[in-house]
């Protein structure tokens, strides 16, 4: 017995060893099982990327530098004087083959979308592509600029401080916009779609606290600061990994330029693309390359970037108060600072991190969105849209209309005059003038607009054409489970028309600048929401072609009409040449000095109205190796900067300026400057000639 047992058994050993053996081959059954099931997993998942053609562009869509107003301050002194950086339009096209849906979101470097330029935009869109694009599935959008061309609108409130409808500010737009949708519709390729979201620090505070705190305490304990610090990115990749564009909704004005400043460019948003772009586009110029990065507008509507806050201008105290006012110079002298030590610091500060923020997000994206496309779009009378707060309530929009706070401007940007914010009450001696100049607001007016004193009655103003819009457009695309809300006002996004401010019910009732400016009334917010709802219940239920399409907005027969100076003949100083050097720089510079050339110059508008694209300077490095003079950077580049100043006679200048930055490589550099002059040709004609010039050559020394 004890013989038998004996063969039979095994060792300590043997048993750990075979109980061991067991583990591994289970081990092994399992890692295999898990293996083929993420096979066929990925084989699903590449069904998944292969669904979406996605496509992206960019085009320039800048304008007139110069003597055009910018579009943002309603400042009428504030008139462009050259150049910091250039605008862009850059779009964005997701397709589903498969269902023939196509969804089409651009975001453009400009102050907000007018009427006039979408349904420009759509008549172009149309005649080159039938109904594959248009008002159903494209949304505009203004990234809120507050320092490019103005001068393109079809209302007559916007032509006060714009000298009109400048034709080539408009057409730069809209021939830009569909150029970007252009490219993005020839560089269609099966790709993928990612969304990430994530707080932004140290960039934003909120420029009507006291309005806010108007809002239920209920609602306000739901978030944890009186801003939307979310940032939500959208990441674009081509089925080959190929890395092809990013969108980023992120709330805060691009007003770190404030309305001091004369030179065209894109603010604290544009230097967040222009920075993005620049990563992934290495050894490109800027605006070039094939990676597109749009930081489009949000519900930005009261946020401001000027973080430290407002502080009376005079005397240097804080003017954080319910009216935004000074003891001494009243609203006026209260403005909001930046984190900069100037305005230009300010942008880079708050782009920076604003481009971090998203780069980070970009990088760590990994929510794939996946679904259908669906569009719903629907033309809207605002001025006559009944609300059903409750079972029991219902109120109505108004025809549209100003407060008087209005006038008085916010931290970023002062108004003039004796307005404050906060007035619930008008002035005696400015309604008067009101009256007598256009006409006193209606009784029904009056009393859909409480507790708003009127100060300009838009929608009872029709001469020469009407001050306001009454008809707007609603919008919401849906790819997959990203919904993207495109509302004509500040608080979303600045899409399609532009009807000012949208605050809720309880901020109106104080009448700060935002609430003076909520065109429709007490109940636009409300309205809207009605309204959207009503879009996204068709999505839902698939049954977005029973949608009225509503009332078509009117296209005026305007073509040109400004205040602008006419083009004329220019002429150069004695003895000199368009192009020549009038004041020459040093020899030699470090990183973080400035290499400044002053130019014999023209009229940069002759140059907007005569090329396309045209670049205004380079920064040119000479090549030992090849003995000859290569372009670094041009003039969309935040290094350099194009100014612009009228003489007499005929006559102006150029000054060119570049801000070395650091890591800089030395070398041999020169600074040259590209325009265009009018020469008179007979009593009546002018032509436009071409013209260059060119610094002399100097050194960037290590430092």
């Amino acid at each position: 017995m004890r013989g038998k047992r004996s063969r039979c058994s095994f060792s300590r050993l043997e048993v750990i060893l075979i109980v061991c053996l067991g583990l591994m081959i289970a081990l092994t059954v399992v890692l295999l099982v898990l293996h083929f099931l993420n096979k066929n997993n990925s084989n699903n998942n590449m069904a998944e990327e292969a669904k979406y053609l996605v496509g992206v562009g960019r085009a320039d869509c800048t304008g007139p530098v110069a003597q055009v107003p910018l579009m943002g301050y309603a400042n009428p002194e504030q008139v462009a004087g050259g150049l910091l950086s250039r605008l862009y339009s850059r779009a964005f096209i997701v397709a589903d083959p498969e269902r023939s849906k196509r969804v089409v979101f651009v975001s453009a470097d400009i102050g907000m979308v007018s009427q006039r330029l979408r349904l420009e935009v759509l008549q172009q869109l149309r005649s080159k592509y039938g109904d594959l694009y248009g008002q159903d599935n494209v949304i505009l959008s203004g990234t809120h600029t507050h320092s490019g061309p103005g001068g393109y609108f079809q209302y007559t409130l916007f032509w006060i401080t714009s000298k009109g409808l400048v034709r080539p500010a408009l057409s730069s737009m809209v021939n830009g916009i569909v150029k970007s949708i252009d490219i993005a519709h020839e560089n269609m390729k099966r790709g993928r779609l990612f969304i990430n979201r994530g707080t932004v620090e140290n960039s934003q505070i909120n420029r009507s606290p006291f309005s806010y705190l108007e809002n239920p305490e209920s609602e306000r304990n739901r978030y944890s600061s009186n801003t939307d610090k979310e940032m939500v990115v959208l990441k674009m990749v081509g089925e080959d990994g190929h890395e092809l564009g990013l969108i980023s909704w992120f709330a805060v004005h691009p007003v770190s330029m404030n309305n001091s400043n004369h030179l065209v460019n894109s603010d604290n948003v544009g230097y967040a693309s222009y920075l993005f772009e620049q990563e992934k586009n290495k050894g490109m110029l800027p605006g070039e390359g094939s990676f597109v990065a749009a930081f489009a507008s949000s519900n930005l509507g009261d946020v401001s970037p000027n973080t430290r806050g407002p502080f009376c201008a005079n005397t240097g105290e804080s003017c954080d108060n319910p009216q935004s006012s000074c003891p001494v110079g009243g609203a006026a002298m209260c403005m909001a600072k930046g984190p900069g030590n100037d305005m230009f610091e300010s942008t880079r500060i708050i782009g920076q991190n604003i481009y971090l923020k998203a780069k980070e997000l970009y990088e760590k994206a990994s929510q794939e969105v996946t679904g259908p496309l669906s569009s719903a779009h629907q033309w809207v009378n605002m001025s006559d849209v009944s609300v059903e707060l409750n079972a029991t309530h219902t109120v109505k929009t108004c025809k549209p209309a100003l407060g008087h706070s209005f006038a008085a401007g916010t931290i970023d940007g002062v108004g003039a005059f004796n307005f404050t914010q906060g007035s619930v009450e008008g002035d005696p001696f400015w309604d008067q003038i009101r009256d007598q100049l256009l006409g006193e607001p209606s009784n029904e007016t009056k009393a859909c607009h409480k507790p708003k004193p009127i100060l300009f009655s838009t929608g009872e103003m029709t001469w020469p054409h009407p001050w306001h819009p009454d008809i707007v457009d609603v919008q919401i695309a849906a790819i997959g489970s990203l919904a993207i809300l495109a509302v004509p006002g500040e608080f979303t996004c600045l899409c399609n028309v532009y009807t000012h401010y949208i605050t809720t019910y309880e901020e109106y009732q104080v009448q700060r600048y935002e609430a003076a400016s909520t065109i429709y009334g007490p109940h636009t917010l409300s309205a809207y929401i009605q309204l959207y709802r009503g879009l996204a219940k068709a999505i839902a239920l698939n049954a977005t072609e029973e949608l009225p399409r509503g009332p078509e907005p009117p296209l005026f027969n305007v073509t040109n009409l400004t205040l602008l100076p006419s083009l004329s003949a220019e002429n150069a100083p004695a003895n000199k040449n368009f192009g020549d050097v009038l004041e020459e720089g040093g020899q030699e510079y470090r990183e973080r000095e400035v290499a400044e050339v002053t130019f014999v110059g023209a009229n940069p508008r002759n140059s907007a109205e005569n090329a396309t694209e045209h670049n205004f300077l380079t920064v040119e490095k000479y090549s030992n190796i090849s003995s000859s003079w290569h372009v670094v950077l041009n003039d969309a580049s935040w290094d350099t900067r194009f100014y612009w100043s009228k003489g007499s006679r005929g006559q102006s200048n150029v000054t060119i300026e570049w801000h070395i930055p650091a890591g800089t490589e030395p070398g041999v550099y020169r600074l040259r400057y590209f325009g265009h002059y009018k020469r008179r040709v007979s009593l009546l004609h002018t032509v436009t000639v071409p013209f260059e010039g060119s610094s002399s050559a100097f050194q960037v020394t290590a430092p």
